[in-house]
C-alpha cells in the first residue's frame, strides 16, 4: 500500500510538470484514439493478442526532440473472458466468464526509432516505442457460487466498488503524417498491472458479502496482463522548436 501511495504522488508530480510543459511547448498533438483490447490471466484464452472489445481514449503529445515526444494519455477499455473459448480442458470445464472496465492513465516517454520532425513539410514514417507510468481504475470483482434447478452449484462474478492499481505500458506503433497538421498512427500496446484481481480471480476487498469471501482461483502468483492496440489521429500545431538545448 505504501509502494501504491508513492507512485501514485510521482504520477501526479509528472502530470503537473507535463502540463506545465505542453502550455508553454512549441510543438505539440492533441488527438483521440480508437481501439480493440483484450485480457490475459486466470480466465479465458491465453493468446496476447486476440481482439474482444472496443475502447478509445485521448492523446497529447509534446514533441520535445526530433527523437522522443512526452506523452499523455487517457483510455476506456472494457475487458472481458470465457473459459470455453480457451484451448485448456480444465478450463472449458470450469465455464467460467466475465465482464470489467478499466479506466486508464497514462504519462510517458514516446521513443522514435529515426528523427521525427513534423516541420519540414515532407511525407515522414517512422516506428516508435512509448512506456511510463500509468494508474488504472477498474471494477473490484469477486466470484459467488449459486444454486442451479439442476442442484449443482454455478458461478457469477459480482462488481463491488472500483479500485485503483498500477500498469506499466509497453507499446510499440508506427505513425506518418498525412497532411500538414495531422498525424495517424496504428500501435500495439501490452499493460503489466499490477493487480491479480482484473478478473475476479484474486479479490483484494476484505468487506465482500457473506458468500464471495476466498474464493480464490487460478495462479495467485502472476498479476493480469490487458492489451490495447488502437489507432490513433492528432492535430499537431505551435512555433517551429529550437531542439539545440535538449
Amino acid at each position: 500500500m505504501q509502494t501504491l501511495m508513492i507512485m501514485r504522488k510521482t504520477f501526479l508530480t509528472l502530470l503537473t510538470i507535463f502540463v506545465v510543459q505542453l502550455i508553454q511547448a512549441q510543438t505539440y498533438e492533441v488527438g483521440a484514439m480508437l481501439g480493440v483490447s483484450n485480457y490475459v490471466g486466470d480466465v479465458g484464452n491465453t493468446t496476447f493478442i486476440r481482439p474482444q472489445d472496443t475502447g478509445f481514449g485521448i492523446l497529447a503529445r509534446w514533441n520535445r526532440s526530433r527523437r522522443h515526444s512526452f506523452r499523455f494519455s487517457a483510455a476506456y477499455i472494457p475487458i472481458s473472458a470465457s473459459d470455453p473459448d480457451s484451448s485448456d480442458p480444465l478450463r472449458q470445464q470450469r465455464a467460467y466468464s466475465f465482464e470489467n472496465s478499466v479506466k486508464e492513465i497514462s504519462l510517458g516517454i514516446e521513443y522514435t526509432f529515426w528523427e521525427w520532425d513534423l516541420h519540414t513539410g515532407e511525407k515522414q514514417m517512422v516506428p516508435y516505442l512509448y512506456t511510463g507510468i500509468t494508474v488504472i481504475n477498474h471494477g473490484d470483482l469477486a466470484r459467488r457460487d449459486v444454486p442451479t434447478a439442476s442442484g449443482a452449484p454455478a458461478s457469477e462474478f459480482l462488481a463491488f466498488d472500483d479500485t485503483w492499481s498500477m500498469a506499466i505500458p509497453i507499446v510499440l506503433g508506427i505513425k506518418t503524417n498525412i497532411a500538414r497538421h495531422f498525424v495517424v498512427g496504428f500501435e500495439l500496446g501490452a499493460r503489466y498491472s499490477f493487480t491479480d484481481n482484473l478478473d475476479g480471480s484474486n479479490p483484494e476487498n476484505l468487506n465482500l458479502p457473506l458468500g464471495t469471501a476466498n474464493l480464490n482461483f487460478g495462479n495467485l502468483n502472476n498479476n493480469d496482463w490487458y492489451f490495447f492496440n488502437a489507432l490513433t489521429l492528432t492535430y499537431t500545431f505551435g512555433r517551429r522548436p529550437c531542439y539545440c538545448n535538449f
